[in-house]
């Protein structure tokens, strides 16, 4: 059961104006973002961490960009000066472009495509140039802030365990090396480090390896079809998954342009951080996978659970430790800003589409009901145990939290809360 959120939602909600100015571009950004880093290919889009520092770095500086204009919240980094009659929307193009255009140069003649198609409706006047120089102003100074921030790049130092002479297999685990990787919001990327997983001679760990066994394996009599594809649908990642419904959410509505800005820039560096979170917390641990688990159940001392020396997990284990859960802390997060923004009841429907399953889309009508398919999802597909998700869940929603409650705050809000 999750926390209540009203704390988080009562930090997010801003009053909209009587002409609320529409954040299409913010929107429309985000879109072209995403398809940037498809473009690029997997390395980029099958990543995300990367995806997610990607989406920070460009929402941050179209968020600095548009206050810079006219202060409403507290900037991420000092906020530049601008001369009175700048056009926000001007400065926030500007910003987007040279982020992409700086971290996805083979990609850059689709972005200046995107960008010209953005201010062709503009006057080319000097206000319009002015605008244009400080979001690029601002944009270089995201890139340079975050230039060595561990990501990417930074060494792969891993050491199989193993004995001298012994075989292993060897293809290394991704995100080893998240000690050096630096958050955007976080002290550092044990802030929120969890307690350990249940001890295997525990009640807690034979339901676990049970429920898993049973619902998880490549062939289940207790699967069903739809609980089957629900499995697979949610293979999609966190970051490209959850940027979709903020677009879906967000479309439509009038929402002033600064708060759009302010919510695409929250969700993305609670992401990243909260990924680092859970990588940090997977590797403390090194706990095993449930293929690991299934086919050794006969060494874990533990009565009630069994080995199945033939068990295979429905879906292809990703290859890192399973406690906590990935999925499921960017869930957590993704929940706790987009609740607060939207509201954790009913919400129009929306749809859902990914690349992993074409021709597949899926209805949804409020957040948690997402939360909760992909929850069941990670059991589904044999990679995860019930109680790793539900700390990645609680895990992620603590870093959402604390994200919404320290970045980009309101300025009005600043004296009383400090």
């Amino acid at each position: 059961m999750k926390t209540p959120r009203f704390t988080l939602a009562a930090m997010l909600l801003v009053l909209l104006p009587a002409q609320a100015v529409r954040a299409d571009i913010i929107v429309d950004w985000n879109a072209r973002a995403n398809a940037t880093m498809d473009a690029a290919g997997p390395a980029s889009s099958g990543n995300p961490i990367l995806m997610a520092r990607t989406l920070a770095i460009m929402h941050l500086a179209m968020f600095d960009a548009i206050d810079s204009c006219d202060p409403t919240f507290a900037h991420y980094l000092t906020g530049l000066s601008a001369a009175p009659g700048l056009s926000a929307q001007a400065a926030a193009h500007a910003a987007a472009r040279s982020v992409l255009t700086a971290l996805y140069p083979a990609q850059k003649n689709g972005i200046d495509k995107a960008y010209a198609d953005a201010l062709a409706g503009m006057p080319d006047d000097a206000a319009r140039a002015a605008a244009i120089g400080l979001g690029e102003r601002v944009a270089q100074r995201l890139l340079a802030q975050r230039k060595d921030d561990g990501s990417p790049g930074s060494a792969d130092t891993y050491r199989p365990a193993t004995s001298p002479g012994t075989y292993v297999p060897t293809a290394l685990p991704v995100v080893s090396n998240v000690a050096l990787r630096k958050p955007f919001v976080l002290h550092d990327v044990a802030q929120f480090r969890p307690g350990p997983p249940p001890p295997l001679q525990s009640k807690t760990w034979a339901r676990d390896f049970n429920e898993t066994r049973e619902w998880g394996g490549a062939i289940s009599p207790h699967r069903s079809a739809h609980q089957t594809e629900t499995a697979r649908f949610w293979e999609q990642l966190g970051t490209p998954s959850w940027n979709q419904v903020a677009r879906k959410l967000s479309d439509g509505r009038a929402m002033p342009l600064a708060d759009s800005a302010r919510l695409f820039a929250l969700l993305n560096i609670a992401l990243f951080d909260a990924y680092l979170a859970v990588f940090d917390a997977k590797y403390h641990y090194g706990f095993w996978r449930p293929i690991t688990a299934i086919r050794n159940g006969d060494r874990d001392g533990n009565a009630a659970t069994a080995r199945d020396p033939a068990w295979r997990p429905l879906i292809d284990t990703p290859p890192h430790p399973e406690y906590p859960c990935a999925h499921c802390a960017a869930d957590g997060v993704a929940g706790a800003i987009l609740e607060a923004a939207f509201g954790a009841g009913p919400l129009p429907s929306f749809s859902l589409t990914f690349g992993a399953m074409p021709g597949v889309t899926r209805d949804y009508s409020s957040i948690r009901q997402i939360e909760a398919e992909v929850f069941m999802a990670r059991i589904w597909g044999g990679v995860h145990f019930r109680n790793s998700n539900e700390v990645g869940d609680m895990l992620g929603a603590a870093v959402g939290d604390y994200v919404a409650k320290t970045a980009l705050r309101p300025l009005s809000r600043l004296p009383d809360d400090r």
